[in-house]
């Protein structure tokens, strides 16, 4: 079933206000995750912070039902995390290290992964090497498979870069990963909420994710899928009495499921925010969002081709809602800001977030315009007519 895209747009305050053309920055939230957040926010101010978390426990332990619909996997599998950062850290730190290990990663790598590979590096003599691209700029799986060994601790990839639109192989790299019987870190962190994800057919052990951007929940939010079946492999770097009971005055068990990695202190208003954001995308059917998003972007992309001095800098075999491109005679940041002025919101990814594929590929600043479900064609058309008048 097609989206009803008047329905949401009516369901989501902030198109009244701008042209939101910034969901890989921090999504427009609909009506309904707003009102979650707030009634909740309420009832700590009426009631006390312990008690309206008691009243809430329901909705809470719902929201990881939740998020397992969205990923096909179970509840126990799931760990609530302040963000996605703390999430991807949280399954990276996890694992044995030792030196000689071996990280695999892509080349649009985004940059806080990347720093923490290198300051493992640094500190235990991990290798990191990273996997050649295809000639379409996505992760080359054949050359992947080829750098397989016994050394290879890790594949960690981020599905959908910061920049560039494309989305990497997930399941063919999933496929290899299993084949090995190798550790595969999903950095879902963008494509969460705008592509339909599938851990038992992506073959991901580990996936991080937030909640702000395509999912359209609260900043402040996201999760950490953990495969049950490694679960017993890895330790959460931080434990605390949530995460772990004190069995003795010498002794301690960890949770048997993968909140594990979670810590006792939440902000509840913000996970049952989640929680609203994952049921309302789940309503519009993951499927079907992906369709419009793909759609939608493609069709910006055309637009864009034709607008005098613009170049379009996409890659990838697989494209997202994500579009990047260049001004020959303005640079990213002014041009942000003239159409933020305007209300209409960008962002600017810079080479530094993806530093070797911005390299490789020579990129200066780019205006990153990524589009979700809720924006229309008109909206292309407005955003293009601004750029032929700056």
């Amino acid at each position: 079933m097609a989206i009803d895209v008047a329905r949401a747009r009516a369901e989501t305050p902030g198109c009244s206000q701008v042209l939101h053309f910034n969901n890989a920055g921090a999504s427009l939230m609909p009506q309904v995750v707003l009102d979650a957040q707030v009634a909740h926010l309420q009832r700590e101010a009426a009631i006390g912070g312990y008690e309206s978390k008691a009243e809430a426990m329901d909705d809470i332990e719902g929201t990881y039902a939740s998020i397992a619909r969205l990923l096909n996997c179970r509840a126990e599998e799931i760990a609530l995390m302040e963000n996605a950062t703390v999430a991807w850290h949280a399954a990276f730190l996890s694992l044995p290290w030792q030196e000689g290990d071996r990280i695999l990663t892509a080349e649009a790598e985004y940059a806080s992964n990347y720093i923490s590979y290198l300051k493992l590096a640094r500190q235990k003599g991990v290798v990191v090497e990273r996997v050649p691209s295809s000639a379409m700029g996505d992760l080359d799986v054949e050359a992947l498979e080829r750098m397989i060994d016994g050394r290879v601790r890790l594949i960690a990839v981020t599905h959908v870069p910061t920049n560039g639109g494309l989305v990497n192989p997930a399941s063919e790299i999933g496929r290899i990963a299993k084949a090995h019987n190798i550790l595969f870190l999903l950095d879902a962190c963008q494509s969460a909420g705008q592509l339909d994800l599938d851990v038992q057919a992506i073959g991901c052990d580990l996936l991080s994710a937030t909640g702000r951007k395509y999912l359209r929940g609260p900043r402040g939010s996201g999760f950490l899928y953990v495969r049950k079946e490694r679960l017993e492999e890895i330790e959460p770097p931080v434990l605390d009495l949530h995460s772990a009971h004190w069995m003795a005055p010498e002794r301690y068990e960890m949770r048997p499921d993968a909140r594990r990695f979670e810590n006792w202190e939440f902000n509840y208003a913000a996970v049952l925010g989640l929680g609203a954001a994952v049921d309302y995308a789940l309503a519009w059917g993951m499927p079907e969002i992906e369709r419009r998003v793909v759609a939608l972007a493609a069709d910006l992309r055309t637009a864009l081709a034709e607008v005098p001095g613009i170049t379009v800098q996409d890659i990838g075999t697989r494209k997202c809602g994500i579009c990047t491109f260049t001004h020959e005679s303005l640079d990213a940041a002014t041009i942000s800001a003239r159409l933020r002025a305007q209300a209409i919101n960008t962002s600017v990814s810079d080479p530094n977030s993806t530093l070797l594929d911005a390299t490789a590929r020579e990129l200066p600043d780019l205006v990153r315009a990524s589009v979700h479900y809720f924006n229309t064609d008109e909206e292309i058309d407005h955003f293009c007519r601004a750029l032929r008048e700056l």
